[in-house]
């Protein structure tokens, strides 16, 4: 039964997850609106952290408060760094980068992520990997080719709209810096957007030993929701001048509203209970996923051309190296004859606090 139990938890991972790439998509578009009207990056992150949190905390301590390990000071530091990856830099750098590239490339650089998570649970002692299998596709996504689908010029007169309303920035020291190196605003929002793929990469690659630890997802999801939040209050206290600022319009509502939920809430829920069960290797498998959504959508709402480059080779050729190394790990670590691992992560093993005591904690 435990058998039976554990692979219908799999597949119900496997069928979520193509979602979470779903949902980014419509994010993307969503957020861009947003980011055009002018919205203040770390005010937009504000507000949409804390109403994640607002919907996890309270449905954490009611859903999970008789399955909560007691917490410790090394689990604190953990969920600190969970939250400053994956919610306080993931989010803000992914704005920016956002800001100054569009929608469709936004979602092209995406497919990094798994080659990140790959070199963290590398060093982690996670997986044993060949980087050298991705050194190209971390260099070839960096190439857009030309337009095929949509008016190129519609995306150029955007960006000039854009430099010339002058994006607010809650860096502007660091950005001014790249762009005196000569990079031009393109190749700046690259750069932001590959941060933002290593800030997840780490997140997902750290995140799958501390739910070893501490299986409650759903309090996992909301600790890291809460310390993130606390890092956007300090860095909106000393970065965000205007008041005006904090006034959002009608569409910044919705978009922040969206986000708050589905892009929050919802998604974080979603990766922290499949990290959970099928770990971060097939996790991070399904990202390669959203270029292809964001680009539908963003052409269908936003009409930003769809690039014929190398996007679609480097996404076929991450999912190759991603299966082809999660195979050999199953070849490792052995696999039954129906196909499914003798061990599963995270699952399977007792904790140190499930094999002490009976019954959980009192909420």
């Amino acid at each position: 039964m435990a058998a039976v139990s554990v692979r219908s938890d799999a597949w119900k991972a496997h069928v979520c997850m193509p979602l979470v790439p779903l949902f980014y998509a419509g994010y993307n578009v969503i957020t861009k609106v947003a980011l055009n009207v002018g919205v203040n990056q770390l005010v937009f992150c504000f507000y949409r952290d804390l109403l994640a949190f607002t919907i996890l905390a309270p449905l954490a301590f009611f859903l999970e408060r008789r399955t909560r390990p007691p917490i410790t000071k090394k689990l604190l530091m953990s969920f600190f760094f969970l939250g400053l990856t994956g919610v306080f830099g993931n989010q803000l750098l992914y704005l920016i980068g956002l800001g100054y590239t569009n929608p469709t490339y936004a979602g092209a650089v995406q497919p990094t992520v798994p080659v990140f998570t790959f070199m963290f649970t590398l060093m982690m002692g996670i997986e044993r990997l060949n980087l050298f299998r991705y050194e190209g596709a971390i260099f070839m996504v960096f190439y857009r080719g030309p337009a095929v689908i949509g008016d190129k010029t519609m995306n150029q007169v955007a960006q000039i709209k854009k430099s010339a309303r002058g994006q607010p920035e809650p860096s502007g020291w660091l950005i001014n810096s790249l762009l005196d190196i000569g990079l031009d605003s393109f190749q700046l929002g690259v750069v932001f957007l590959i941060g933002n793929c290593i800030c997840m990469a780490a997140f997902l690659a750290f995140q799958a030993p501390v739910l070893k630890k501490y299986p409650a997802n759903l309090s996992v999801t909301a600790y890291s929701f809460g310390f993130g939040f606390a890092l956007m209050v300090i860095a909106s206290y000393f970065m965000v001048n205007e008041s005006t600022d904090w006034i959002l319009t009608q569409s910044e509502i919705l978009a922040v509203a969206y986000s708050g939920t589905i892009a929050s809430a919802l998604i974080y829920g979603i990766i922290t209970w499949s990290n959970k069960i099928l770990g971060p290797t097939l996790v991070s498998l399904y990202t390669p996923l959203q270029p292809a959504f964001s680009a539908f959508l963003s052409q269908i709402f936003l009409g930003t051309p769809i690039y014929l480059g190398r996007g679609s080779f480097i996404i076929a050729g991450l999912y190759i190296v991603t299966w082809a190394s999660y195979r050999e790990r199953q070849e490792t670590f052995g696999v039954t004859a129906n196909g499914f691992r003798i061990s599963e992560p995270l699952t399977h093993e007792k904790n140190e606090y499930q094999s002490g005591h009976s019954q959980g904690p009192p909420g």
